[in-house]
């Protein structure tokens, strides 16, 4: 059996985001594991996320590595305290920084893999580092700054 994706245990009021919400039909509804000590996720490119014929456009891959990261932040501060993802009260976090160093170019005919690691966890603060993969090539390097989500950010809230 396959471990559930983290995205997948978001509560619903939370699962809209474009790159990793479950419940956006048009979003990139990216999909993260455990692997070890890291998480994992691949997404596959489509035609319209082209930069230059034959490559994928830089926005996507922030996009990826933005949305992994936050999700293994979320896994972590799970793990962290003993839980699974699906247990209240829901810890989710947000961006408070991205940084993306684009390494090579990344081709858009296969999928991506997305690996992320936690470097810090302090407080209310994770930070992750993920890579992005193409054909076993690491394309691009990524460093989030995640934080809980803010009370005023939360439905209701």
């Amino acid at each position: 059996m396959i471990e559930r994706a983290f995205q997948d245990c978001y509560p619903d009021d939370v699962s809209h985001c474009y790159g990793c919400g479950r419940l956006n039909e048009h979003g990139h509804q990216i999909k993260s594991r455990w692997d070890g000590e890291e998480t994992v996720a691949v997404y596959t490119p489509k035609p319209y996320h082209t930069a230059i014929p034959g490559f994928v456009y830089g926005g996507l891959i922030a996009s990826l590595i933005d949305c992994h990261s936050t999700g293994t932040a979320a896994a972590a501060a799970y793990r962290a305290e003993g839980r699974g993802m699906d247990t209240d009260p829901p810890l989710r976090f947000v961006t408070a920084a991205l940084h993306v160093n684009y390494l090579a170019p990344t081709p858009i005919d296969g999928p991506l893999e997305i690996r992320g690691r936690v470097k810090e966890i302090k407080g209310k603060k994770i930070v992750v580092e993920s890579t992005l993969s193409a054909g076993g090539k690491v394309c691009a390097r990524g460093e989030v700054v995640a934080v809980k989500m803010p009370e005023n950010m939360k439905p209701g809230g």
